[in-house]
């Protein structure tokens, strides 16, 4: 095979680790055939035989060796709390008026949310309000 084609190869992998949710898999395969599409460019290797052998030992000698601490790095769970568990009590600008326990739209930490009026009077367009607490994309509000 080409150099070019285990480049190819190498940046398909990539870009498929991207696209698919983490398990850290094809990155390893994919830095594998870049490796060997480099050392082909190089003519360091010569044979077919070689270069197959050289990427699956590359490939899986960096799985086995690397993915466990990247995958400890990348984790999500830091004790239990993840950022959006810590938005109680920081403030959210109201984008669209709110009736009482009605729905409509803030605006916190620079994203837009979808939120909940907890308190009994309405909540207008521009207003400040405390959050209460996140359940999945709806942040809970009531006037501050």
């Amino acid at each position: 095979m080409s150099w070019w084609l285990w480049a190819f190869l190498g940046i398909l992998l990539l870009a498929g680790e991207m696209v698919t949710p983490g398990g850290f898999y094809m990155l390893f395969f994919g830095i594998g055939a870049l490796l060997v599409g480099a050392l082909v460019g190089l003519d360091i290797i010569h044979s077919a035989w070689m270069s197959w052998l050289l990427f699956s030992g590359l490939s899986v000698g960096s799985l086995l060796v690397l993915r466990p601490p990247l995958r400890r790095l990348m984790a999500t769970d830091r004790g239990g709390i993840s950022p959006v568990d810590t938005m109680g009590g920081e403030t959210a600008i109201v984008l669209e008026d709110i009736p009482p326990d009605g729905r409509g739209k803030a605006e916190c930490r620079g994203s837009t949310w979808n939120a909940h009026n907890l308190g009994n009077k309405p909540l207008t367009k521009g207003q400040r309000s405390l959050v209460h607490h996140v359940d999945g994309i709806t942040l809970w509000i009531k006037p501050e």
